[in-house]
């Protein structure tokens, strides 16, 4: 009995453990048995791009048969209103579980903040490895089981399918023509491999949850980064909190889960070259800012980043191992697709893909949203410049003060900081944004606070978690309804307004930390006795 309590916290974890296991392995059996078939009868949608309108002549070619070519009387929807063309529903009833999880997570993670840093609750150091490994096992395996409750995105899960069977099928001729992918080539490599998977029988019926994996592995590998680079500084209670923040955050949960985007791949690739430069390791930075770009045309948000760190070291040795870091980068993702292309292929390709969406706001609630001009052309003329105007002018503006907070700031320490101004302060105040792409400010956010050790940040990665879930949840949800274009509603006025109010709060926090080297942080975290406020670093 003496025993038993002894080891009843190691115990518990690895019930949980086996319980995770145990759901994921059910949930796995019945989605091949049941989920599986009815995704053959999903119509996906018509979209207002050519990146989700693009469909193979012979539905053969999809492994499982798990999507349908819509009907060619079809056409692409209205900036406004309903959608035509079938649409499933059928994620839609787990909506309401969703927010109930939010809720759920928000009181848990409050306890758990109280109880760390209040009540000076510890945790035993025997039990560190045990804690962590079960916290994202089971992370992962909640992922997989959640993820065969819903199909996704029915529009982005059907392009992935589409591309990924290209790829399986050429995976070198996926440009070949005007169909093909309008994403840069880094992802189609994944992509190929999925197809190719998926194209062997006995794993077609689990071609959608294929298309979700990266994107969960990546949000584990995340939560791990983080776990790894917190422990080096913080304490063991602070460093499980902010990974177990991240692991079961809803914004993080809702994306790669239930969405099937691939925000949480992409975002994981920014953190780690952000880590990478403020590591002082600039050469392989370079490599891995390259790749974002080349996944995602908003790679080149964090792109300046890198640049204010070459400036600060005004070392011509960093800038030439940056030259060539980032140009045998490109060359070994660029050059398999390039065999019979002409030599711009790839800039045409990203000039395409920008100009793909010319409106104020795609469904981002931001200040474009805010002041009703979602789906506005980006060419109507809002005082003297037109909303594409302001949105390069702000571009503009957001980037000379991240530079400014950089090198006020003198140290590598600040990249993260400036990747987070850079993506916060474009997402709320540039054009052409969609809802997705303010997602790795979570991160980054809490890559700051463990760099700058400022306690604000937390609050303000806790806030950006709740405005990039209520941006995707409601954004899923209507386009799940048939939704295209998000209404103007108090929802969307209520997230864009806190969207803004959380860039200025980040700018004054960097501001506070740049100018007057204060901070707001408790020394505890960093194995201090006391709490301080505006504290000299």
């Amino acid at each position: 009995m003496v025993a038993f309590k002894k080891h009843i916290f190691k115990i518990s974890l690895l019930l949980i453990l086996f319980l995770a296991v145990f759901l994921c392995i059910y949930t796995l059996w019945n989605y091949h048995s049941n989920t599986a078939p009815p995704q053959s009868r999903i119509e996906p949608r018509i979209s207002l791009s050519s990146e989700r309108n693009q469909w193979p002549d012979n539905p053969d070619q999809i492994p499982g048969g798990q999507f349908t070519k819509p009907d060619s009387t079809q056409h692409m929807a209205p900036p406004n209103g309903r959608m035509w063309g079938g649409i499933t529903s059928a994620g839609t009833k787990y909506a309401p579980h969703l927010i109930t999880y939010s809720i759920i997570f928000l009181v848990v993670f409050i306890a758990a903040y109280y109880l760390f840093i209040y009540k000076k609750v510890k945790i035993h150091p025997g039990h560190e490895r045990l804690l962590i490994v079960t916290l994202l096992c089971v992370g992962l395996l909640l992922r997989i089981s959640s993820s065969t409750l819903m199909d996704g995105h029915p529009f982005d899960i059907n392009t992935f399918k589409n591309w990924a069977t290209t790829a399986a099928n050429n995976l070198f001729q996926v440009y070949s023509n005007s169909r093909s992918s309008d994403y840069p080539p880094l992802y189609i490599y994944i992509l190929f491999i999925i197809g190719k998977i998926a194209s062997v029988p006995v794993m077609s019926p689990y071609f959608t949850l294929l298309l979700k994996l990266p994107s969960i592995v990546a949000d584990i590998a995340t939560s791990l980064l983080i776990y790894k680079l917190a422990r080096k500084h913080l304490s063991l209670e602070i460093s499980i909190l902010l990974s177990a923040f991240y692991i079961f955050n809803p914004a993080i949960f809702i994306n790669s889960t239930f969405w099937g985007q691939v925000d949480s791949f992409f975002t994981f690739i920014v953190i780690s070259a952000v880590f990478m430069l403020s590591e002082k390791k600039i050469g392989f930075s370079s490599a891995l800012f390259t790749a974002a770009v080349l996944m995602k045309p908003q790679g080149i948000i964090f792109l300046p980043v890198l640049f204010f760190e070459l400036v600060r070291q005004k070392s011509f040795k960093s800038l030439l191992k940056v030259a060539v870091f980032a140009l045998i980068t490109a060359i070994v993702i660029i050059l398999p697709f390039s065999l019979n292309k002409d030599v711009l292929w790839i800039f045409k390709l990203f000039s395409s893909t920008v100009a793909e969406y010319p409106y104020a706001s795609v469904n981002a609630f931001n200040f474009f949203s805010l002041i009703g001009k979602n789906y506005t052309q980006d060419a109507a003329t809002m005082f003297v410049f037109s909303y594409h105007s302001w949105g390069i002018i702000f571009i503009v503006m957001i980037t000379a003060f991240s530079w400014f907070i950089y090198i006020k700031g003198n140290s590598r320490l600040f990249a993260s900081a400036a990747a987070l101004l850079q993506i916060a302060g474009v997402f709320t105040f540039s054009t052409s944004m969609h809802e997705r792409y303010l997602f790795p400010a979570v991160a980054l956010s809490i890559l700051a606070f463990r760099y700058l050790r400022d306690k604000r940040l937390l609050l303000l990665s806790a806030g950006f978690s709740a405005t990039v879930y209520s941006n995707t949840h409601f954004v899923l949800f209507e386009t799940s309804r048939g939704i295209n274009s998000v209404s103007f509603n108090p929802t969307l006025v209520f997230t864009s307004f806190l969207n803004v109010l959380l860039f200025i709060y980040l700018a004054k926090v960097l501001y506070d930390i740049a100018m007057f080297n204060t901070v707001e942080f408790c020394e505890d975290h960093i194995k201090q006795p006391s709490c301080l406020v505006n504290q000299k670093k």
